[in-house]
Formats: structure tokens, C-alpha cells, sequence
């Protein structure tokens, strides 16, 4: 028996249900062909005929929704659940997609324009949408390292088919965010959470937020439609919240198997899942 096959033995039929609904939900397809299905239109085109300052609007908002993100989604988010391992009472999606959708309308309506105010109002919606997920797979809030996985979430959303080595595409990125994040916490746990000008965690951030960013400028260039209008701008925003959903919901299922099963067991039976076989 292969290491892969042995290690997938090694789950419950309901657990290995639930990683094969999380390598599901890692490796839907990437955000722009699912928002240029809406628009109805490559959203590589949209993006050539942005304005030239939209790039720098894109990342300044970028930067400032993440740090509004540290600042006060997890301020707002109500008491957080203390170290239980097992998985808590379902996320609250459909209210974080409501309240994302409502922002949206606004930006349909007045566009790049709304971009510094609309951005960091979304951004810490769907941070706390993320959260909640965490919570649900039995994450405990009040730990640095679940705070900073949270937003790692924000920087994991482009793992596809299309991505080199895909069956690797989640763990590789991953991994290339885990040293960043170990700093981080390190440095946050010494020297407090308010510590914005810290080495690590400013390195932390500027990973992540140029990995936000293009997927930032991809949702603006499906809004950039002339015309748009509420409507379209608020349907451009759940596919954007509702895209971070799902990878937050794999991110954190594959972290609880982990902790009940090891990381390398869960990662083999990861490996053996084919997920093109689902309907």
C-alpha cells in the first residue's frame, strides 16, 4: 500500500469527505474567470483599459485594508471560542455576503472613486467572515497565530489548475507563508499586537498584500464597466466574499484534520484525493 492510500485509511469516512470538500473548495477556479463570468467579459481586457493611477489607488487601498483589518475585525467579531478543537456552530455567510453585496452597490455607483473608502469596508467584512470560518473548524481567536492565519486567507486565493504543480498549488503557498507568519507571531507575542512597525510583520503584510492586490484589481476591473450600476457592483462583491469563503473553509478544515490526524498524514491523503472525478 502506497504512503498516500495508507495515510487516507488512516482518516474516518466522514473526515476524508471533508478533505475532499476542502481540496474542492482550494481549487475552484480562480476569482477572475468567475467574475468574468458575470461581466462577460476577460477581465485582462478590463484591466489594460483601467486608468493608469488605478495600480497605485489599487495597492494604497490594499495596504490600508489590511491594516484595518488587524485593527478591527477581530475588535468587532464578539466573543471568540477558547482552544476547542472541534468544529463550533456553522459561519454566519450569508449575513458577511449581504453586508459585502451592500458595499458593492456603493462602488457600483460611483466606481474607482469609491475605491479608498469602499476597499477597506469590504476587505474587513470578508476578514471577519474569515474568522468566523475559523472559529466554526475550531480555531481559537484569541491566538496570534489564528489571527494571522486568518489573514494569510486574504493571500491564498489564486490556487487553480492552472497554477504550476497544482496538486502542490495550496501547500506550496502555504508553506511560503509560514515562516512569514512564524515571525510574525513571534515578534507580536514579545512586543505586543499594536506593533506596526515591526520587521516581520511588515513583511508579512507586503506578501500578502501584493498577492490581495491582483485579485483586488481584478474585482475593480469587473466594476469598471461603464454603466455598472448597484446591482451588477453588489453581485461583483459576493462573488469576491463568497470566493474567500471557500477558500477560507478549506484552509481551516485541512488545519483541523492536521491537528487531529498530523499534518503529514492529512497532506498524503490530500495528494490521493481527485477532485476531477466530482460531478
Amino acid at each position: 500500500m502506497n504512503p498516500a492510500t495508507l495515510a487516507a485509511t488512516l482518516l474516518s469516512t466522514d473526515d476524508l469527505a471533508a478533505l475532499r470538500r476542502a481540496k474542492h473548495e482550494l481549487e475552484t477556479p480562480a476569482l477572475a474567470m468567475k467574475l468574468a463570468g458575470i461581466v462577460g467579459a476577460p477581465l485582462e481586457k478590463l484591466i489594460a483599459r483601467m486608468p493608469s493611477m488605478a495600480s497605485d489607488k489599487v495597492n494604497d487601498a490594499t495596504q490600508l485594508a489590511l491594516r484595518k483589518c488587524l485593527q478591527i475585525a477581530l475588535r468587532t467579531l464578539g466573543r471568540p471560542i477558547g482552544g476547542a478543537l472541534g468544529v463550533s456552530e456553522r459561519p454566519s455567510n450569508l449575513l458577511h455576503k449581504f453586508a459585502v453585496a451592500t458595499t458593492g452597490a456603493a462602488g457600483g455607483a460611483f466606481g474607482l472613486l469609491a475605491l479608498p473608502v469602499e476597499l477597506p469596508v469590504t476587505t474587513t467584512l470578508m476578514f471577519r467572515s474569515i474568522c468566523d470560518v475559523a472559529r466554526s473548524e475550531g480555531e481559537d481567536l484569541t491566538s496570534i497565530d489564528t489571527q494571522l492565519q486568518c489573514l494569510t486567507v486574504l493571500g491564498m486565493g489564486r490556487t487553480s489548475k492552472a497554477d504550476d504543480d497544482a496538486d502542490y498549488g495550496y501547500f506550496i503557498m502555504r508553506g511560503a507563508l509560514a515562516q512569514a507568519v512564524s515571525k510574525a507571531s513571534s515578534e507580536i507575542a514579545t512586543k505586543g499586537f499594536t506593533t506596526h512597525g515591526s520587521a516581520a510583520l511588515l513583511r508579512l503584510m507586503n506578501t500578502i498584500a501584493s498577492r490581495f492586490s491582483v485579485q483586488v484589481s481584478e474585482q475593480i476591473a469587473a466594476k469598471s464597466i461603464p454603466a455598472i450600476g448597484a446591482v451588477l457592483g453588489a453581485m461583483v462583491n459576493t462573488v469576491f466574499i463568497d470566493h474567500f469563503q471557500q477558500v477560507a473553509h478549506g484552509h481551516f478544515t485541512v488545519r483541523r484534520l492536521e491537528r487531529q490526524y498530523g499534518s503529514e498524514a492529512v497532506q498524503a491523503a490530500y495528494q490521493a484525493i481527485d477532485v476531477s472525478l466530482d460531478g
